[in-house]
């Protein structure tokens, strides 16, 4: 197989990748979401777990220790065969919690303490670094046994220099499409589908290699049997510790690596799939098992001495001529490469930017969390976090020189995330575990595990002498790095694992059982402990909301989610409370799903902290603790029963006072319209009747006689507008209205009612903002009635926004069978104490008196869109005044009675 071929094939097949996971992010960004439900590409992206170390160096690990690599699928088969009711528990926290990483999830459940958030991301960098360093060098092995078989081929670069290439060519993949956007619930639907691609890709691969191996090689199964018999080696021999100790391992690892934690847990769209992933995967890790013994044994009996038994999936076909089937071996090792690292660098992006970089961010700007562009500073974080992921990866791999076997290197992350372990499964089965715990035996297992394997493994005098190595920290041999408390005789790997664990183990027990968990602790803790106990799962934090306004609130989200997931959430909690618009009332309810909202974004501890930050700091309230502590059945059936009856009594009282204060505010707005009405009429009929008075004298010159004519026709014409406002309300209101329906273009309609309302102030310099392509469509509806609103609503901003350079941005959006046009300008807005006024027929904008201003414009905008179908609101949280109208793309049955068709005028 020419060298050429197969680099044009492995672009070739990196465009492939890049056009499913393009097409599968277009796809489900347009809500075209059936296929990504399925239970198959979720149990095909659990694949993530055979990286090259399964797919190369297993092989290896056959041809060394014999059949000790089944332990690497021993244990997660264990785990979703007899323990899936633990991967489900976490699922179902991770799904209500909306947490984006195990980072994250540990965080949450410790008091969302961001500084334990920050110590499981560094041991997740750390721990992730020779992994990546792993996948590296078996692309670059890769390449130079292909390069190796065809010397006339392209000259290929130094091995440092291919894995700078492919390190670079990986970061753009995943900044590409794991930093596209942010999502709440932090998932990317177009990299799953490339993983459930190359999962079938690496399979076929292995599979096709197995099968010419055994029947084109070997003589078929029974020949292959006997094969495998007679090459039987002594030190193949089992030894029970070190095959414990590795079935726990990846058992453990299959649970905490970051990116087996983020397809299982965070890409997970449907709790149920976990059911058929519980026989299918196991089914899926024994068919990548089911040929390595045979290729290894098969390698090591035609190979030439001295090959390396990590790459005899690949070398082997290139042997015997089969370039073909070399080139599928190549894929499907890349696929295992590549995978892994663009998952597993999404993964620690993640937890990098959410409990690093974007405290340290809004620590030294704390005005960042309600000002500023957050969202683009989260993906900036996620970006950088990737190439310095990447980066510390192929510092390792130079480090370490690439020479160690790829089982080896694997299982030093393996034995790096399992410190992890303790404090997890703490989380979700023990309420006693606190933040002092945690945090006590991450740190302890933390620095076991790199004095006893992480260091060690870049050899001696590279990052730990060679004397300290041979005498022990101190010059104490029971502190030797690989005989802690004189246990040499230990295998370096199990020796590890077992001092780090149970030191770790050791410290959380301690710390928890020396420490008290505070408050929000003890609710987290509840919260996780009793996932599957739907009456334990409502909020009970309380926040000092004195210093918090709606407003304010939505503006963070909207910087975190997008303007529309924002303000779509915001309304929906306010139409949960009984209350019309944006802005809910500030319950614990609501805060507690604002915050799991930017969880899904920023990471639970940061969207704690940016919440506190606006509430000045979160307190809990002597009732949440007896809340938490009060664990009798019928207690709690009983204090829920109270609970909801409070909350109904509370809701009525306060829909009862809001509708009170509104009636007095409208009683004052009445008498203010009787008086401004009355002065409106009284003073275009004095100057009529006065004029025609002199009019009437008949002795005027005709100059005279025009000109008082003119003043008499222009107040004629101010009356005739303030009736017509009245008689369009009251016809309105009462339903007399006939609807001229018919097709018309949205971008027209605005045209005609700028052209219109530029009579309004025209001598203001107004920039007028718009996306044209956004206006392409044709709505059924009555086109005079919707510009008149439309007129009302650009005159209005023209009138009264008080910005030195007015700007107006006209926004249109089709949301399913509606369509949206948002009208904000740079103003200052309009006052919260008149915002649920000014659709009334007796508010004005403002007290200064206008001619024809009667405070009637807005009023009959919300009655025209009612009977078109739609509705017309004030939008806050835009730093200006903001109206939304809505109304269906199609009107189908008008109403019959008869309506004098409106003038184009502002209101």
């Amino acid at each position: 197989m020419p060298f050429n071929v197969l680099v044009l094939t492995s672009l070739a097949y990196v465009a492939f990748l890049f056009v499913v996971a393009f097409v599968v992010e277009r796809r489900a960004m347009r809500g075209e979401m059936r296929f990504l439900r399925s239970p198959v590409v979720y149990t095909l992206s659990l694949s993530i777990y055979c990286t090259a170390w399964t797919f190369y160096g297993a092989v290896g690990s056959a041809a060394r220790t014999g059949v000790e690599f089944l332990t690497i699928y021993l244990g997660p088969t264990l785990v979703f065969v007899g323990w899936w009711w633990v991967l489900r528990k976490l699922v179902r926290i991770g799904r209500r919690q909306r947490v984006t990483s195990i980072a994250d999830l540990i965080s949450s459940r410790y008091g969302k303490s961001n500084l334990l958030g920050v110590l499981v991301t560094v041991i997740a960098v750390v721990a992730a670094t020779p992994y990546i360093a792993l996948q590296l060098q078996s692309v670059t092995l890769s390449f130079g046994a292909f390069a190796a078989s065809d010397p006339q081929a392209w000259a290929m670069p130094g091995r440092d220099a291919t894995a700078i290439w492919v390190a670079a060519g990986l970061a753009l993949f995943t900044i590409l499409f794991g930093t596209r956007n942010l999502d709440a619930k932090e998932q990317h639907h177009g990299i799953v589908m490339a993983i459930a691609v190359e999962a079938v890709v690496k399979l076929v691969a292995l599979l096709a290699v197995g099968i010419f191996v055994v029947w084109g090689l070997g003589g078929g199964p029974s020949a292959m049997i006997a094969r495998i018999e007679a090459h039987v080696d002594p030190q193949w021999a089992m030894q029970p510790g070190r095959w414990a100790g590795l079935i726990f391992l990846s058992a453990a690892a299959v649970i905490t690596l970051p990116r087996m934690f983020q397809v299982l847990v965070v890409e997970n769209v449907d709790e149920a799939h976990l059911s058929r992933a519980s026989w299918a995967f196991p089914a899926y890790l024994f068919a990548m098992s089911l040929f390595i013994l045979p290729i290894a044994v098969i390698g090591l009996e035609r190979m030439p001495a001295g090959a390396n038994p990590d790459m005899l999936v690949l070398t082997l076909p290139l042997h015997e001529g089969q370039g073909g089937l070399a080139l599928l071996a190549f894929l499907g090792g890349f696929s295992s490469a590549t995978s892994m690292v663009i998952v597993e660098t999404i993964a620690l992006a993640t937890m990098v930017s959410n409990h690093i970089l974007m405290p340290a961010w809004l620590w030294l700007r704390p005005q960042a969390a309600v000002s500023g562009n957050l969202r683009g500073a989260i993906l900036l974080a996620r970006r950088l976090s990737i190439i310095m992921v990447l980066a510390l990866g192929l510092a390792y791999f130079r480090l370490s020189g690439g020479s160690g076997a790829l089982a080896a290197i694997g299982q030093i992350a393996f034995a790096g995330m399992a410190q992890v372990l303790p404090a997890l499964l703490g989380a979700i089965f023990w309420r006693g575990g606190s933040k002092l715990g945690a945090l006590l035996g991450l740190s302890i297992g933390f620095v076991t595990w790199g004095y006893t394997l992480f260091l060690p493994s870049f050899g001696a005098g590279a990052l730990i002498s060679a004397d300290l190595l041979q005498n022990g920290l101190f010059g104490l041999a029971w502190l030797r790095p690989q005989a802690l408390f004189g246990t040499g005789a230990m295998d370096p790997l199990i020796h590890s694992i077992f001092w780090s664990l149970a030191l770790n183990v050791a410290g959380y027990l301690i710390g928890s059982l020396l420490s008290f968990p505070d408050p929000v602790e003890r609710i987290q803790g509840a919260a996780f402990v009793n996932a599957f106990d739907d009456e334990l799962q409502a909020e009970r934090v309380g926040w000092t909301h004195g210093q918090a306004e709606p407003e304010a609130l939505l503006n963070m989200a909207q910087r975190i989610l997008g303007e529309e997931a924002a303000i779509s959430f915001f309304e929906a909690e306010a139409g949960a409370q009984g209350k019309a618009g944006f802005l809910p009332d500030l319950t614990p309810r609501f805060l507690a799903g604002l915050e799991r909202n930017l969880a899904g974004s920023v990471g639970a501890a940061t969207a704690h902290a940016m919440i506190s930050q606006l509430f000045g700091r979160a307190t809990v309230t002597v009732e949440d603790l007896m809340a938490v502590a009060t664990e009798a059945a019928q207690i709690m059936e009983y204090s829920a029963r109270l609970e909801s009856q409070q909350s109904e009594l509370s809701r009525s009282a306060r829909q009862l006072r809001e509708v009170n204060e509104k009636l007095t505010q409208l009683s004052v707005q009445k008498d203010a319209f009787l008086s401004q009405i009355s002065h409106e009429l009284r003073t275009p009929m004095t100057s009529i009747r006065a004029f025609s008075e002199i009019l009437a004298e008949g002795d005027l010159p005709a100059v005279r006689v025009a000109e008082y004519g003119q003043i008499i026709h222009a107040e004629a014409k101010r009356l005739t507008r303030l009736l017509d406002d009245l008689l369009d309300l009251s016809v309105l209101e009462n339903g007399a209205v006939h609807l001229d329906l018919a097709l018309s273009h949205l971008g027209q309609m605005i045209d005609r009612a700028l052209a219109a309302a530029s009579q309004t102030r025209p001598e203001r310099n107004f920039d007028i903002q718009r996306d044209y392509a956004s206006e392409e469509i044709h709505l059924r509806t009555d086109a005079d009635r919707l510009v008149q609103v439309l007129i009302n609503l650009i005159s209005n901003s023209r009138k009264y926004c008080d910005a030195q350079a007015p700007v107006l941005r006209i926004a249109v959006r089709q949301k399913g069978g509606r369509v949206v046009v948002d009208f904000i300008d740079n103003g200052a807005g309009i006052a919260k104490d008149k915002q649920g006024l000014i659709f009334e027929k007796f508010a004005r904008l403002s007290d200064d008196g206008r001619a024809g201003g009667a405070g009637l414009g807005l009023a009959i905008c919300r009655e025209i869109m009612g009977n078109l179908g739609g509705t017309v609101s004030y939008l806050p949280g835009q730093k200006g005044a903001a109206f939304r109208v809505s109304l269906p793309l199609r009107i189908e049955k008008p109403q019959e009675r008869p309506m004098e068709k409106p003038q184009e005028r502002p209101q």
